[in-house]
């Protein structure tokens, strides 16, 4: 299965029943496949009524302390696009060309409501996640770190911040992204608890990764 179509302006309610369905979108462009690069893609969310915050996981919130955390409109600077040159050197193959692949030019020309989940130290920007918005669900559409941060956890404190927004929000699902049912580097999704991974017919409950 591989589908798109574009999409300029998607109400909450509508974005909620995307992704729902195994939908994801970079800008205007939204997209569904069930396999790439000949691993099967396992799309994932998190019930946020069961979630519960492993003692890992609490480690690295405690680590990351003294970080400056922002949720701002949706935003892309001078700053973001330094930060990304730096992220992209992590990735060998199918290197990302910018960060405008991602999200659109604008923020006026997003689909729905998104935010910049911005982390910051000393007033630099050492991470940023764009963080979408539905009725009842928040969804994860890119995010990206300073590799020199590596020890920090950066990903999984995103995920964690991201979590903790939702459920501040009042919202009751939330989407961390795809991973593959191989293993592979996105299998850091996979450690949260009250996970469920999508079969492209249905939501099924999936075994937390244990680290």
């Amino acid at each position: 299965m591989n589908e798109y179509f574009f999409h300029e302006h998607a109400p909450s309610k509508q974005m909620d029943y995307a992704w729902e369905n195994g939908w994801r979108h970079f800008g205007s462009y939204f997209f569904r496949y069930s396999t790439l690069e000949e691993k099967h893609v396992l799309p994932l969310r998190i019930k946020l009524n069961q979630f519960v915050t492993s003692q890992s996981q609490k480690r690295i919130l405690k680590r990351n302390h003294d970080l400056d955390i922002q949720f701002l409109p949706a935003f892309i600077d001078h700053r973001v696009e330094r930060l990304f040159e730096k992220h992209k050197t992590r990735f060998k193959e199918n290197v990302p060309e910018s960060i405008h692949t991602f999200m659109s030019k604008t923020p006026a020309t997003l689909p729905c409501l998104c935010q910049s989940l911005c982390i910051l130290e000393e007033n630099r920007l050492i991470a940023v996640s764009y963080f979408d918005i539905g009725e009842t669900a928040c969804s994860s559409v890119y995010q990206c770190f300073d590799p020199d941060y590596e020890k920090r956890s950066l990903g999984i404190l995103m995920i964690l911040l991201s979590i903790q927004e939702s459920i501040r929000l009042g919202k009751t699902l939330y989407y961390p992204g795809y991973a593959f049912v191989e293993p592979s580097h996105y299998d850091y999704k996979k450690t949260f608890s009250a996970l469920e991974g999508y079969d492209w017919q249905k939501w099924n409950p999936y075994p937390r990764l244990i680290r």
